[in-house]
């Protein structure tokens, strides 16, 4: 499967860099988005060659800019993983509605608005990988972290609805979620190495799944 088109959204830090990472080692071409870490895009581009494009997803019109250069570098896509995420410790009584916006924004709306610009493309070709990433709190929630939770919830069921609407298409969609038991992070690493495995042939007959990378 070397030689793939990857983009990633949200690459630059953490379990993003570790996927772009994961997949150049694999020989496939990569595009990662960043929206305020340009160092260490630079540093991420220069130590794997992977190409970096600035983006902010709370945006669609960003989101589409940057998927348009992805499409323009790789020519199409054959596996999309949603990352970018913000985190936010508030209680429902004390977050503002503009926080509650940014955290909804980022976390449901940029994956919305990333698969909306490249699912066309994978529909055209009836093949493709979307991978997105909830979290422990998306499935159980957690307290004073609300919006997250709602918003992590929101990419579960993005996932599982998408999944049944590209089907015909051979097109894949499953979900991550990571987690906190074993007393201990998951390392971003172990994030990617399960992405790495959705996004083969391995898994080809895995959609519309959400599966827990989280010790437990």
């Amino acid at each position: 499967m070397a030689g793939r088109k990857v983009l990633v959204i949200g690459g630059s830090r953490g379990i993003g860099a570790e996927a772009v990472r994961k997949f150049r080692s694999a020989g496939d071409d990569v595009v990662f988005t960043y929206h305020r870490s340009e160092l260490a895009a630079d540093a991420l581009r220069q130590e794997t060659g992977a190409v970096p494009v600035r983006c902010d997803v709370k945006f669609s019109n960003s989101v589409k800019i940057a998927a348009d250069k992805a499409i323009g570098i790789l020519g199409y896509v054959d596996v999309l993983i949603c990352n970018a995420a913000i985190y936010d410790f508030d209680l429902l009584t004390d977050i503002e509605e503009t926080r509650w916006e940014e955290v909804i924004d980022t976390n449901l709306n940029g994956a919305y608005y990333s698969i909306r610009n490249i699912l066309p493309y994978m529909i055209q070709r009836k093949s493709g990988s979307i991978i997105t990433v909830s979290s422990t709190p998306g499935q159980v929630g957690a307290s004073s972290a609300v919006a997250y939770s709602a918003a992590k919830a929101g990419v579960i069921g993005l996932t599982k609805a998408l999944a049944k609407e590209v089907e015909p298409y051979s097109v894949r969609v499953n979900c991550i979620s990571p987690g906190t038991p074993l007393c201990r992070t998951g390392k971003p690493e172990e994030i990617a190495a399960v992405m790495s495995f959705l996004a083969s042939e391995e898994a080809g007959f895995i959609t519309g799944q959400v599966i827990g990378v989280n010790g437990d």
